[in-house]
């Protein structure tokens, strides 16, 4: 007897009356086994999701293993220099390659049988190949990859779907916010600091997708760091309040294609200490404006969180640029990895301050992070009455004409394009000026 799987009514769980400003989440999105079978089927399986930055596999021969949409990776640098993407999956019996997180070797292999490959996924040796009889061909059997493998400058990103659009018309106005980031590479480029952040809440993934560029909780969620940072003599008036050259001090951009950004001229980190660091950061902002020109360089020096859809964030706001990405285990249940993010060949005590930064703010022991966590997961808990009080109001600053970062116009562009491919709504992908 076999059994098959109801599709919810998912056009139910989102109302977007424009004309009168309200926006509705049905909480069952975040509770239904169903609805996330749908998420992997529709949405991780047919989207440009990150799987590492160049800078990650320097050398060649560098690897790194990944998950991304629930399949293992090889993230790699061939011997030619070109960067590379497997599945971390025997040819033979299916063992994983790659069984630590990273390193460098000229070959991988397989523990269980001896299966060997190269970086470039050649089958290159195997014991007694004779007994495969003569007909037996290494070419049929390198390793497998994922059917579109593309780069935007220096960050790298895979495709499930052999179909999918081409990796910059999907990013289409996120490219350009992109761009701020990589722009302050200078003439060196951007590279991944060492360390990583990984761990695990009980919330679904779409609850830190809303988080992650919600600036509507920053003083209540974050108070006991707002009060550190204001004892340590920074002025918040310059971050929340009104601009007296007119200028707007924050905004809310809908990037299209489910992509969407807050982003502020000034960000919410302590300033940096007396000493060669702030001078280098000083010269390293004058530089961008000789560059780049004096409007591009204010938004460079702005802080920014992106939202590159459905779960790459890219953040530049409290003294570092953080990446980070979330892998739905269940739909109260999620992995959640960051990188700190840098200029190459930067000052040293530049980076050692932007590590400790990353480490004291965003650190799952940090001063933020642990806020955040608790209060998705209170947020989860709420949702056990999802029958009883089925809504979820994401309206703020609907109405407005220029929304502001404590609005939730990208949340909004976030829930609508969910909403179109978790329906199986025709895709279309436009560009949109940032």
């Amino acid at each position: 007897m076999s059994t098959v799987m109801s599709t919810p009514s998912i056009r139910s769980f989102v109302v977007d009356d424009r004309d009168k400003g309200r926006f509705r989440v049905n909480r069952r999105a975040m509770v239904d086994p169903e609805v996330l079978a749908l998420e992997r089927e529709r949405v991780f399986d047919r989207c440009w999701l990150y799987v590492g930055h160049e800078s990650e596999v320097a050398a060649p021969h560098d690897f790194r293993a990944r998950t991304v949409a629930g399949r293992p990776l090889i993230f790699t640098r061939n011997g030619d220099g070109h960067v590379q993407v497997f599945i971390n999956s025997c040819t033979h019996r299916g063992a994983l390659l790659c069984r630590s997180k990273a390193g460098n070797g000229r070959f991988l292999r397989c523990f269980y049988h001896a299966w060997t490959f190269d970086t470039s996924g050649k089958l290159v040796a195997l014991p007694d190949e004779d007994a495969y009889g003569p007909s037996f061909d290494r070419e049929e059997l390198g390793l497998g990859a994922p059917p579109r493998v593309e780069s935007y400058r220096g960050f790298w990103f895979v495709n499930y779907d052999a179909d999918a659009v081409d990796l910059v018309t999907y990013l289409g106005s996120a490219a350009p916010v992109l761009d701020l980031f990589c722009d302050q590479g200078l003439e060196d480029g951007l590279e991944i600091l060492g360390g990583t952040h990984e761990y695990s809440l009980r919330a679904n993934w779409k609850l830190l997708v809303e988080n992650s560029f919600d600036g509507y909780h920053a003083m209540p969620t974050h108070q006991r760091y707002m009060e550190m940072v204001q004892a340590s003599g920074v002025d918040l008036s310059r971050r929340f309040g009104p601009s007296p050259d007119g200028l707007p001090r924050s905004w809310a951009r809908e990037l299209g294609n489910g992509h969407g950004m807050v982003g502020g001229t000034a960000g919410l980190g302590r300033d940096l200490p007396e000493g060669r660091a702030k001078a280098y950061d000083a010269a390293r902002r004058a530089r961008y404006r000789e560059l780049f020109g004096p409007e591009r360089a204010r938004e460079m020096n702005g802080s920014r969180n992106l939202l590159i859809f459905p779960n790459l964030i890219v953040i530049d706001l409290v003294m570092g640029m953080v990446v980070r990405t979330f892998e739905p285990l269940a739909p109260d249940y999620q992995h959640v990895t960051a990188w700190q993010l840098a200029p190459r060949n930067e000052d040293p005590e530049l980076h050692a301050l932007r590590l400790d930064n990353f480490l004291t703010f965003w650190g799952p022991g940090g001063l933020a992070t642990p806020d955040d966590v608790e209060a998705l997961e209170c947020c989860q808990r709420g949702f056990a009455a999802a029958k009883e009080l089925a809504w979820s109001d994401i309206s703020r600053g609907m109405l407005k004409a220029h929304p502001n970062s404590t609005d939730e116009l990208q949340m909004r562009t976030f829930w609508r394009r969910w909403d179109q491919l978790v329906n199986g709504t025709a895709m279309s992908y436009e560009h949109r000026d940032a």
